[in-house]
């Protein structure tokens, strides 16, 4: 999939599209990394127990959020590309401590944690419907089978699904790996924490889109999502012909 540059994208109607097409529970939302305040919009206070936290709470209502209201989650703070020093840094060392000692995550695994190198200085977030300009990426919750969907639709050629990355913990990581990787499109199983603090169920998966690549991708998505019932369709059918006795060959 190639960027669309100077090209304005319809959101709310990539948004309604995106949807339908996975069948979300909820529409998709965005986060844009800016270095000025967005002008009008209305300011997140009191921080957050984890980055992800702001991805559903913008599920409701678009807001931004300066870098200092990413420090209550120590690991979304170093994914974000907060240095790890002063009190951030040693709540991060002491969380991967306990991780290593509970064998949550192995020895040296840590510091191959998915990461930006610069943090922004601002974060907008907000339904995709309501972006006004192109984020920096678009966040949806799909369930396994939806997924597919999406990943089969964000491959070249649409032969090799799983040439998108695929990762699992911690979950807000999937964004620096979508946005320095070579795919538009990545996919997080979901860590525990994505889970509590979400509250996203257990019965979706996280996929992170570019935010230039949002148009293409939603075409994708349709045409792919048209091509599935018709595989599934015709699925049915052989089942059918199966559980009758009249399969290929028989007489």
């Amino acid at each position: 999939m190639v960027p669309r540059t100077g090209v304005a994208m319809n959101f709310p109607r990539i948004s309604k599209e995106l949807t339908r097409d996975l069948e979300l529970d909820s529409p998709p939302v965005h986060l844009s990394y800016l270095e000025h305040a967005p002008a009008g919009a209305r300011e997140h206070l009191g921080g957050a127990p984890s980055a992800c936290t702001f991805w559903a709470e913008a599920r409701q209502g678009s807001f931004f959020a300066p870098l200092s209201e990413h420090e209550g989650c120590e690991i979304g703070a170093f994914v974000l590309g907060i240095p790890p020093e002063g009190d951030v840094g040693k709540r991060l060392m002491g969380t991967i401590g306990m991780f290593e000692k509970i064998d949550y995550v192995g020895k040296g695994e840590a510091s191959g944690i998915p990461h930006h190198a610069k943090a922004p200085r601002f974060v907008h977030y907000g339904p995709l419907a309501e972006a006004v300009q192109t984020p920096t990426v678009a966040v949806l919750f799909p369930n396994p089978a939806n997924a597919m969907v999406a990943l089969e639709a964000a491959s070249p050629g649409h032969a090799h699904p799983f040439d998108v990355p695929v990762t699992g913990r911690p979950a807000c990581s999937v964004i620096p790996i979508v946005l320095q990787g070579k795919a538009p499109v990545a996919m997080s199983l979901g860590c525990a924490g994505f889970r509590q603090y979400t509250e996203v169920g257990k019965d979706k998966v996280l996929i992170a889109v570019r935010g230039g690549h949002l148009e293409d991708f939603a075409a994708g998505v349709h045409k792919l999502r048209s091509a599935n019932e018709m595989v599934s369709a015709e699925m049915a059918h052989r089942k059918a012909e199966a559980a009758s006795g009249a399969l290929p060959g028989k007489i």
